[in-house]
């Protein structure tokens, strides 16, 4: 299913709880809450956020608390909570960075977030009851980059991060002012280490290779996917004891975003404007698996390539069928889960530079892995 929301691209978007309301970045300061409208199969506008005052960077909607966050790069965050009116609110969050903001991301139980920013730091942002406002802790070292990507474990205290030069980093950032629980080690945790809540660092390439674009949590913590601009899809895995990374360095086009649509699935998108489907093998290799966009480009009835130049030369025109093979023509931006049962994804969305949002069915995922050695 295809939505055109409009003709600006769209540089982000998130969803509510019950999938009837979407959040998009219009590639501008402003963040669009439109509704979905069964009778007439079509959006509606909701609501327009614009307190930002330069472009909006990241944004989040926490499906539980019903509360949205987003990042600028003017160096801000804004909490969204929605009043009696239906109207949504604001409230700033004091990040305390000299940078742009980059990526935003709440954590499962929704009672902290974390943003990434240009300022070489992670600002770990939580609500102050007695002060009535949200404050934030700063994450530094060993940070010497732009943070690009984040995802929380599902444990609420790692958090994954990755950054401009290459490395992804796990880090603790246990709070005591909203966890509950004590400060425990993980599965991730690693003794080379000698930064203080540093679990663990991997590096996309002992030559360098890509900036990190993407990076996920699966369901159950004990792996996790990033994506670089490499052209590269990379896993680690904690599943038996110790961590195993593996690489796969791909021919298509640098990949900004992906998600986890199985234990031992996941889908990637970028550059190559189509969704890609990967899995991990027996052997815990990344392998290869199909398209998710399986669209062709209509050919014209009845003419063959050869006719088809000399009618062109004949009528003095310019071939001008830049049309993709794919459903987006464009970078695909980011991608989103939809539908999920039994741990497994069943539909996710993508958006594209193109301005499209588009609602992809994975009914059929396990005839696409079978045959394969997982």
């Amino acid at each position: 299913m295809e939505y055109n929301l409009g003709d600006n691209p769209v540089t982000a978007h998130s969803w509510n709880a019950n999938r009837t309301q979407i959040a998009v970045i219009p590639n501008s300061n402003e963040v669009q809450i439109y509704k979905y409208e069964p009778n007439l199969s079509d959006w509606t506008l909701l609501d327009n956020l614009d307190q930002h005052g330069l472009l909006v960077t990241g944004i989040d909607w926490a499906p539980n608390t019903n509360r949205i966050v987003t990042c600028s790069a003017d160096r801000n965050a804004y909490v969204w909570t929605i009043d009696d009116k239906g109207k949504w609110k604001p409230t700033l969050v004091l990040l305390r960075i000299s940078r742009a903001a980059t990526c935003v991301k709440w954590s499962p139980n929704e009672k902290k977030f974390a943003v990434g920013s240009g300022a070489q730091l992670i600002s770990v942002c939580y609500f102050e009851v007695e002060n009535d406002w949200w404050v934030s802790k700063h994450i530094k070292k060993p940070i010497r980059s732009t943070v690009t990507a984040l995802d929380w474990h599902p444990n609420n205290m790692v958090l994954a991060t990755g950054t401009a030069d290459f490395r992804v980093r796990l880090f603790n950032v246990h709070m005591k002012e909203v966890d509950q629980c004590q400060k425990v080690k993980t599965e991730w945790d690693t003794d080379d280490t000698s930064v203080p809540n540093l679990v663990a660092e991997f590096t996309n390439s002992s030559r360098g290779g890509g900036w990190i674009h993407g990076l996920a949590f699966n369901k159950t913590g004990n792996r996790l996917c990033w994506v670089a601009h490499d052209s590269s899809i990379t896993i680690a895995d904690v599943s038996k004891g110790s961590i195993v990374v593996n690489k796969l360095k791909t021919n298509e086009l640098p990949f900004i975003s992906c998600i986890w649509v199985s234990d031992r699935a996941l889908v990637a998108a970028g550059h190559g404007c189509c969704p890609m489907l990967y899995c991990i093998d027996s052997n815990n290799k990344v392998q290869f698996v199909s398209k998710i966009d399986s669209s062709q480009k209509k050919e014209a009835a009845g003419l063959s390539a050869m006719k088809k130049f000399q009618s062109l030369d004949r009528q003095a025109r310019i071939n001008s069928d830049y049309e993709l093979d794919t459903k987006h023509q464009n970078t695909l931006t980011c991608l989103r889960v939809h539908t999920e049962s039994n741990n497994a994804v069943l539909k996710f969305t993508s958006s594209g530079l193109d301005g499209k949002i588009i609602l992809w069915e994975l009914n059929s995922l396990d005839k696409l892995l079978q045959g394969l050695k997982i």
